[in-house]
């Protein structure tokens, strides 16, 4: 006897939108969604893609048509609720474009809740086109079958930052000059979090002051070579995840 097939199947497309979807609701994609969809996944009445909203969770639907212009389709099971994600910020400094972008990617894929790119004194950007970064942010939850997007805030100057850190938030400061071994921090601290990358040149003497100076700062190092910003971005949430978030057995 031949097996049915699951359905949906786990090659099928995934893809973000606007929520909420409910259940047999119909939902109509346009623009380059809908050309990825109908010119290079050859979609067709029958088919299943997968939809998530970033507020209801995961849905699987149902090609009802699929046209030049739109392709619609019917939400037939919730497969999944919206994740809670570890309370997690990366506050990254922005670096050059192909760079921040694999920082962008990565941070998404490994499961941080928010991102805060930061302007410090050594950047070589001081600027960040949102929408494209949104773009870079949701392809990579759609690729890693994420269910939350994570928040990406607008660039913000370190000094503002720290400025306005909350007193309930852990800063871990990643200093090229030293600090306690990051994996024992990590271990050592549950509660809400983030991380803090400098750009490729580090702080400077007065910037490391300013975030030595904070309450909340701890500062961390990831061995004894110096890592490239984006290297130490993506190496610490790693890190992170797996000594105290979402890599954890349930209920440690």
């Amino acid at each position: 006897m031949v097996a049915t097939p699951a359905w949906p199947p786990r090659s099928a497309p995934r893809l973000f939108v606007p929520g909420p979807i409910a259940l047999a609701a119909h939902v109509a994609i346009e623009g380059a969604q809908a050309h990825y969809l109908s010119k290079v996944m050859r979609v067709s009445a029958g088919d299943a893609v997968i939809l998530c909203d970033d507020e209801t969770g995961e849905w699987a639907c149902a090609v009802v048509s699929a046209g030049k212009r739109d392709v619609v389709l019917e939400a037939r099971e919730r497969l999944r609720p919206r994740e809670q994600v570890p309370d997690f910020t990366l506050c990254a400094a922005l670096l050059k474009k192909p760079n921040f972008d694999l920082v962008l990617e990565k941070a998404t894929e490994l499961g941080v809740r928010r991102i805060q790119p930061v302007v410090t004194r050594r950047c070589v950007a001081d600027k960040l086109n949102p929408e494209r970064a949104r773009t870079m942010v949701t392809e990579a939850a759609e690729q890693c079958a994420r269910t939350a997007l994570p928040e990406l805030a607008e660039p913000l100057k370190l000094e503002a930052l720290l400025r306005d850190w909350p007193e309930d938030r852990a800063l871990f400061f990643a200093d090229e000059l030293g600090g306690e071994p990051a994996a024992a921090q990590f271990d050592a601290y549950r509660g809400p979090a983030a991380l803090l990358v400098g750009p490729e040149g580090g702080f400077d003497e007065g910037e490391r002051a300013l975030i030595r100076a904070l309450p909340q700062a701890r500062p961390i190092t990831l061995g004894p070579r110096i890592l490239r910003g984006e290297t130490a971005s993506i190496a610490a949430t790693a890190l992170w995840m797996a000594v105290a978030g979402d890599w954890l057995p349930a209920g440690n």
